[in-house]
């Protein structure tokens, strides 16, 4: 039986091959053949992790759109009767706004990594751009989304942030009402914010993932010692011409990030059977209730995944400067990989000033996070979050200045399996 099963496969892929020979080139170049560094650790599954909540999104996505009805009058019903009467309806809903949330803790804890690792400096700039890229559409596609459930948040947050583009001069309000098609958010904002978020920015996510695999290929990944397995001793088991210092990608790590998806499944498992509102921070509450241009909300806030900015916004006393401010923080991120000085890549080799710098960075976002969804009506956080914007972008503009003058130790000439 299992010699069938082997002549049968082989015939099938002899058969592919015949009429498109280029596949498998492509498949051996970026699979069995694209030697990556053996001493990745656990940092290394939010990447692959990250496809994985993308392909979640667009299944449970196509599913949703069967049912899901992009009018004002008709939207959050058809929402309700997706999580009441559709079969298995309330399931997919949840899996796909768990995803959401899921996604942005994955692709926030992989640029993270390439913080600590150093893995945007030279040759990876382009590999570092194309994900920023890739993070800004996530934030606008996950801004649309967040919108067609048409329940009290979902109105008065489009509102609130589509009206942050009535404060450029002369522009403003003629943006504001191009962006929603209308005064106030209405079907002419749901129909056109659905077919972005259904069609338009999920082809453009699709390429800018394919895009920056391609790029990350082409120059071979970064590892937790910084150290470029190119240059090193070349020969291994597998290859004589391939890096010493590397395995196949798959199947290696392609089974080894099996166990990052089996952790990833038990935790939205438990997320989406026992709390898939996770305390109002997945799914506020008010989203429960039908939108109601004439009752507001006691307390207007974004998804925790945009409340770092959002209090950079709001601390900011003036409305053009605070919109300014959090675009900014947002665009600053690009530039990376020319602000760092480093002479070495990874913070293993930098000194306590680097490491020092980057904790209170991380302290500092995930800060502005709680403040940001806070009612922001403490003086007292008023201040501190204009304090942590400060250091936000002080982090950022000294970053030159601190990178070159911070004490390194040397750096191993081949990776160094610690891990």
């Amino acid at each position: 039986m299992s010699n069938f099963v082997v002549r049968t496969a082989n015939g099938v892929m002899d058969w592919v091959n015949a009429r498109a020979p280029g596949m498998m080139p492509a498949y051996r170049k970026h699979m069995t053949e694209y030697y990556a560094p053996k001493n990745f650790n656990v940092m290394y599954y939010f990447g692959s992790l990250a496809l994985v909540v993308l392909v979640n999104q667009i299944v449970t996505g196509i599913f949703l759109t069967m049912h899901y009805k992009p009018s004002a009058a008709e939207a959050f019903a058809s929402v309700e009767y997706i999580m009441r009467d559709v079969e298995w309806g309330w399931l997919i809903r949840y899996m796909h706004s768990t995803g959401a949330s899921l996604f942005f803790i994955v692709v926030y804890l992989h640029m993270f990594r390439g913080l600590m690792y150093g893995s945007y400096q030279r040759p990876r700039e382009l590999v570092w751009i194309l994900g920023m890229l890739i993070y800004l559409v996530l934030m606008a596609e996950a801004f649309l989304g967040y919108v067609l459930p048409w329940g009290q948040m979902s109105f008065w947050g489009a509102k609130v942030i589509i009206s942050l583009f009535g404060a450029f001069p002369v522009i403003g309000n003629g943006l504001t009402e191009w962006i929603m098609g209308d005064y106030l958010p209405s079907d002419a904002t749901l129909n056109r914010f659905f077919a972005l978020h259904v069609i338009a920015l999920p082809l453009v996510l699709l390429l800018l993932v394919v895009l920056h695999l391609g790029a990350l290929h082409e120059v071979g990944s970064n590892n937790p010692d910084g150290v470029e397995i190119k240059k090193g001793p070349k020969g291994n088991r597998w290859s004589a011409t391939a890096p010493t210092d590397g395995i196949p990608f798959h199947p290696y790590y392609t089974v080894k990030d099996l166990v990052g998806v089996g952790f990833l499944l038990i935790f939205a498992a438990f997320v989406i059977f026992y709390a898939p509102e996770f305390g109002g921070w997945f799914l506020e509450h008010d989203n429960f209730v039908e939108a109601n241009p004439l009752v507001t909300p006691e307390h207007i806030k974004p998804v925790w995944y945009y409340t770092p900015y959002y209090a950079m916004l709001r601390v900011v006393p003036d409305k053009l400067m605070g919109v300014l401010v959090m675009f900014g923080a947002i665009a600053i991120l690009f530039l990376v990989p020319w602000l760092d000085r480093a002479k070495v890549r990874s913070y293993r080799y930098r000194g306590l000033l680097s490491k020092v710098l980057l904790g209170l960075f991380a302290v500092s976002f995930v800060w502005l996070g709680k403040i940001g969804a806070g009612p922001g009506t403490d003086p007292v956080e008023t201040i501190v979050g204009r304090f942590l914007t400060f250091y936000y972008f002080a982090f950022f503009i000294t970053m030159p200045l601190w990178t070159k003058l911070d004490i390194t130790k040397p750096v191993p000439e081949r990776v160094i399996t610690h891990d």
